[in-house]
């Protein structure tokens, strides 16, 4: 079956999770596409476990290309969503060239981190036909203004301009929302008011499909934050069934549990 936004709005309808992880190579993709897996994002993660950076900001639009074309031949049948890296949407024509050679790559979407400010890029590239994934939350292109990776929106002036701009960018045209390192309860809540299905890595389990950065799932990246399970711990059969293991958790609620949410 081939997984499209229209599967995922459905899904979200019926209060069926999904499953999303990260991919980088055509070997991988097809392990999680056998393994369930109904979104795979190719993000600019990569710099920290691949390239072995401190953050995801040294992350070209070659290195994305690259890795977007090795994950597009594995693919059989995932929704793909490719990221824009850093400064890679910083004006009009930059945003719009960048997104199509992503998709001509092979992505099926494209990810944007920020709120409001992305909200006129998100309208002129789904006018165009080009499906937006919006980043909210801890954004990890922006930890240097953020002052490193922390949770966002723990009060309340924080949290209402987080459903506002959620709000909006669901206006603008956003397919997807994708929350990161925010509270449980308020990823609840705007999950709730969004029409379009909400993703969640680090907001708790209130919201229509989970995330996580491969490396993360089999235990192996150099950072464990507090929203990351180990699966291959509970494996007998290897990196297959991890996977398996998580896509099983998330689809039954298992996971994230308390201990991998933020108050």
């Amino acid at each position: 079956m081939t997984v499209t936004l229209h599967t995922l709005q459905e899904m979200k309808g019926k209060g069926e999770k999904f499953v999303c992880i990260t991919a980088y190579d055509a070997l991988f993709t097809t392990l999680f596409c056998k393994s369930g897996v109904e979104v795979i994002l190719v993000g600019d993660s990569l710099g920290m476990v691949l390239q072995g950076h401190d953050s995801t900001i040294p992350v070209t639009m070659e290195d994305m290309l690259y890795h977007m074309a090795c994950v597009k031949r594995g693919n059989q049948g995932a929704l793909l969503i490719a990221d824009l890296p850093f400064m890679s949407y910083a004006s009009e024509s930059q945003t719009l060239e960048n997104a199509a050679r992503l998709m001509r790559a092979g992505a099926n979407m494209v990810k944007l981190e920020g709120g409001a400010w992305i909200a006129e890029s998100t309208r002129q590239l789904t006018e165009r036909g080009i499906p937006v994934c919006a980043h909210m939350g801890l954004t990890p292109q922006s930890v240097n203004r953020l002052g490193g990776f922390r949770v966002q929106g723990r009060n309340p002036q924080q949290a209402s301009h987080l459903i506002e701009e959620a709000l909006m960018l669901e206006e603008y045209g956003a397919n997807l929302l994708l929350l990161e390192c925010i509270p449980s309860s308020l990823a609840k809540t705007i999950s709730k008011k969004l029409s379009i299905p909400v993703i969640g890595i680090g907001a708790g389990k209130h919201v229509d499909g989970q995330i996580m950065v491969m490396h993360d799932v089999l235990g192996i990246s150099p950072i464990t934050p507090k929203f990351v399970k180990n699966f291959l711990n509970e494996s007998d059969k290897g990196i297959p069934g991890a996977i398996e293991n998580y896509v099983s958790a998330v689809k039954s609620g298992e996971f994230p549990a308390a201990e991998h949410s933020y108050d």
